[in-house]
């Protein structure tokens, strides 16, 4: 099954996206919405934004990782497998352990949300 779907974030002449390129940008668009702010849509979006300042203790740790899995659980094209939380100077970094349908194997995602440019950041580990 291949997904398809519309994209004009970095892309100058083909705005079509497909398969996991596709997934994981919408994952990415998910984490740069705060939840209400989407017209017609007020459930869409996370409110990660509202921990960036929080110090780091392990109950907003809890409540981070608990926006990944209603982002991750509102998404049937992908599975969350594991997480990983990190504090960094300029915001966090959430390493997800993903599957994205219809593959079977783990793929490795990092998201940083950089509290400077107020901006959140999906790259496969690897990069």
């Amino acid at each position: 099954m291949a997904y398809k779907g519309f994209n004009t974030i970095g892309q100058h002449r083909k705005f079509s996206l497909a398969g996991r390129d596709l997934v994981v940008q919408d994952l990415n668009n998910a984490m740069n919405i705060r939840e209400g702010s989407l017209p017609g849509r007020p459930e869409y979006g996370t409110n990660i934004w509202n921990y960036l300042f929080e110090p780091n203790t392990p109950d907003v740790e809890r409540r981070v990782l608990s926006e990944i899995q209603k982002l991750i659980d509102a998404d049937p094209r992908i599975t969350l497998v594991n997480t990983n939380f990190f504090s960094q100077f300029n915001g966090m970094s959430i390493e997800l352990e993903v599957r994205i349908v219809p593959n079977v194997d783990v793929e490795t995602l990092v998201i940083l949300f950089d509290q400077d440019s107020n901006n959140a950041t999906v790259r496969p580990a690897n990069n």
